[in-house]
């Protein structure tokens, strides 16, 4: 499996770096932060993303996507995990679309793809309840046969952008097993409780109050959900640990900046030895889980068998990775690594935030003993 990128990729690459860079410095994350923004991203921005084609990067042509491949979305997730990017690449481009991708009718494809393109639709996947954790399968919230379709009553926790979502693909258990739907956020019986998680990302809790749906809204057949939501995530999972990568390489690159001018006793941080020593293993990790995580992205163009176990490759190295870099970054700073004027925080919390999104480190370590053969 190739594990570097051609050059359209580089060019890609550039691209989106030249463009995160001047257009989404970590000020405007502090800012959102601090100003309690009521939808948590600038729509702006997304638009300019959409512009640019990110928004419709893996989409088919048919649907007005650009028909590229998984790997230039996780080139762009990683150069946006650089500035710690919130707009909602996660929840529509990884969760809500690729659900639509694998499982959707042509109806709802073409109802909502298009419009995810051309950057004015948000979708998210509201999959996880309380006490489900990690397990895809437990799942307390229920849909119901009726004339007309389905009646579903639950609740959702941790609906990514759900607040601003105009759409959800919601799990749900039938007779026949679990099954997916698609929800439109204005349907009535729907709650939406919006959360702030502690990296300031948006997130949402989902009532579904005995929402009543037609057949179309279906996903599939019952009883498929669960093999169709597992894609769903396993491919959110490589896409979140792209972005880890590129956060861990910013806070890593800042880190050796800070060392090679702060002075200590006259001489430069980086001229003790200790420390070269702890940015060496931090290099060597990084490079460690550029591999895992390309190998995970390239997977999915080329190998779906593989898909499964690279997912989890990918993302126990990233979780462990961004966790352990942001805590030596925080060190090597001394002091003002902990204070809130120092942008370190910021990435520090995103790594612990997202270390447990889509399963951390120990559980996928679990997952691809067992997928292995161990």
């Amino acid at each position: 499996m190739k594990l570097t990128f051609d050059e359209q990729q580089e060019e890609l690459a550039r691209t989106a770096r030249a463009f995160v860079t001047s257009s989404t410095p970590i000020a405007r994350v502090r800012a959102l932060r601090d100003s309690r923004d009521a939808i948590g991203f600038s729509r702006e921005i997304w638009q300019q993303m959409a512009d640019l084609g990110w928004t419709g990067l893996c989409l088919p042509e048919q649907y007005s996507g650009l028909g590229l491949g998984f790997v230039e979305l996780c080139i762009v997730l990683e150069e946006a995990g650089r500035r710690l990017v919130p707009e909602p690449l996660i929840s529509t481009l990884l969760l809500g679309a690729q659900a639509l991708l694998l499982g959707g009718t042509p109806a709802q494809k073409a109802r909502f793809l298009p419009r995810v393109a051309a950057g004015t639709a948000v979708l998210g996947l509201a999959f996880q309840e309380r006490g489900s954790r990690y397990e895809l399968d437990r799942i307390e919230t229920v849909a119901e046969r009726t004339p007309q379709g389905f009646r579903l009553r639950g609740e959702k926790t941790n609906v990514l952008d759900g607040h601003v979502a105009d759409a959800w693909v919601v799990s749900a258990r039938t007779e026949q097993g679990l099954a997916l739907f698609l929800v439109d956020s204005s349907t009535p019986g729907v709650e939406i409780v919006r959360q702030q998680r502690i990296d300031s990302r948006n997130a949402a809790n989902i009532r579904l109050a005995g929402v009543e749906l037609t057949s179309d809204a279906l996903l599939g057949r019952p009883g498929q959900g669960l093999e169709l939501l597992g894609r769903v995530v396993d491919r959110a999972a490589i896409g979140l640990s792209a972005e880890m990568l590129g956060s861990a390489s910013q806070t890593f690159e800042d880190t050796l900046a800070y060392l090679k001018t702060r002075k200590q006793f006259d001489v430069t941080l980086g001229s003790f030895q200790a420390l070269q020593h702890r940015a060496a293993r931090l290099f060597i990790e990084l490079s460690l889980a550029r591999a895992a995580v390309l190998a995970a992205a390239r997977a999915v163009d080329e190998a779906p068998e593989q898909v499964a176990r690279m997912a989890s490759l990918a993302k126990a190295r990233a979780s462990d990775l961004f966790v352990h870099v942001a805590n030596e970054a925080v060190q090597m700073h001394g002091g003002i690594g902990v204070t809130d004027e120092c942008q370190l925080g910021f990435y520090l919390k995103r790594a612990r935030v997202a270390e447990l999104t889509f399963g951390d480190a120990a559980w996928h370590r679990r997952r691809w003993a067992e997928l292995a053969g161990y």
